[in-house]
């Protein structure tokens, strides 16, 4: 089984839309490095090697395109999204808008227990050795200092800026030998809302998404 066949196998178990199914393997393909940047991604073929019809792999490779993975040419069809720093730069400028507003909007109303789920899942990134992981691992401890924001939408905005970023984030904690620095980072931001101390969790996030920027943006230069 190749490795796009084996992303299929493990997704199945989701419930999900055929279309999200079909961009939960794909996403996770591209973020993986399994379908490197330039790849085109011809309906005809995912839908032979997935197993769906061409619908739902158009509707996918749309919601992709939208998070910047897949880019999509009106005559010579879809490809995967090359590096480019340009889109680092603007994918973290959106996240920082919308995580800091998210964060204003929690941190009055975060309980302990959201507190201490993103402190396990810190503990979790230092303890996990697969690399595949790490993009998730980030997202779920950043959500939960943001899940008493009250504004679903707004969530919904930042995971898909999240999911944008995740080949990125992948990049920034295993090539570039980052983890250490962003698990640094992550606690300092930790503490901050444990004090409930505001403008310190906003200036403790802000430097850390701006630095990650400034990393990538670096090493794809």
């Amino acid at each position: 089984m190749d490795r796009l066949s084996g992303l299929a196998a493990a997704a199945a178990h989701k419930p999900q839309t055929a279309a999200d199914h079909v961009a939960t393997i794909l996403r996770e393909a591209i973020a993986g490095g399994a379908l490197a940047a330039g790849t085109p991604l011809r309906q005809d073929e995912l839908a032979a090697r997935l197993g769906f019809s061409r619908m739902p792999i158009r509707d996918a490779l749309r919601q992709l395109e939208a998070e910047g993975l897949v880019s999509i040419h009106p005559t010579r069809g879809a490809f995967v999204a090359r590096m480019d720093a340009g889109e680092i730069a603007e994918i973290y400028a959106v996240r920082e808008l919308l995580e800091s507003e998210a964060l204003r909007l929690s941190l009055p109303r975060l309980t302990s227990a959201a507190l201490d789920e993103a402190a396990a899942t810190l503990d979790e990134i230092d303890a996990e050795p697969d690399v595949g992981r790490w993009g998730a691992l980030n997202r779920r401890f950043h959500l939960a200092l943001y899940s008493a924001c009250g504004n679903a939408r707004l969530l919904g905005l930042i995971e898909a800026q999240h999911n944008a970023a995740d080949r990125y984030v992948r990049i920034l904690l295993s090539n570039l030998n980052y983890r250490a620095r962003s698990q640094s980072e992550h606690r300092r931001l930790l503490a901050a809302c444990r004090k409930r101390d505001l403008d310190q969790g906003l200036a403790c996030l802000a430097k850390h998404l701006r630095e990650g920027s400034k990393t990538l943006v670096k090493s794809v230069k």
